[in-house]
Order: C-alpha cells, then structure tokens, then sequence
C-alpha cells in the first residue's frame, strides 16, 4: 500500500511539473510574439538606404531579395517610389503592398 501511494504521489509531482513547465512555455511564446509584432509595428525600412541585414526584416524577403535590392539600388540609383521596388526580380506588386506601410525613401 505504501508503494501504491509512493508512486501516486510521484506521478501527480511529474504531472502538476509537465502542466507547469507548459504554461511557462506558453507565457514565454506569447511574450516574445507580441515583443516580435511590437518590432514589426515600429519597423521603418527605407528602402534607399537600409542594409540587407533591415531588409530581411521585412515580409517575404529573404537575404536572397534583400541583395537583390540593394544590387538594383546600385545599378539604377535610388528608387523614386516605393512601388518601384517591384522592379526589382523577385519582387512583385503583391509584396511591395504587404510591406508598404513598413518602407519609406
């Protein structure tokens, strides 16, 4: 009987520290998401003068199109309007607008 009680006990200490660690990793995953969602709110790239490292900040763009903005920058000068950036390949209309309220010049 002792045993049967020993291993109860045991179990409902595991269990109660499983549930436990669970919630903190939720907490610590909703506390980084809207610390995440506060950056991109705050996020202002302009697209002229930014790195590659603040242009994969943006939606979409990976190092890959970040390169290839500021490569475009260099050959054709400084974008005169943000929907520009759709000239550059790779990037088309539909992203331009995801990040529009992001970029500037």
């Amino acid at each position: 009987m002792k045993s049967t009680l020993v291993s109860a006990t045991l179990m409902a200490a595991i269990f109660s520290l499983s549930v436990y660690a669970g919630e903190v990793s939720s907490q610590s995953k909703t506390a980084h998401q809207k610390e995440n969602s506060h950056q991109v709110q705050q996020l202002n790239v302009n697209i002229n003068t930014s790195s590659i490292e603040q242009l994969v900040l943006l939606k979409g763009i990976g190092e890959s199109k970040a390169k290839a903005i500021v490569e475009y920058r260099e050959t054709n000068g400084k974008f005169k309007v943000i929907g520009d950036l759709s000239n550059v390949k790779g990037i088309g209309p539909k992203l331009v607008e995801i990040n529009k309220s992001f970029l500037s010049l």
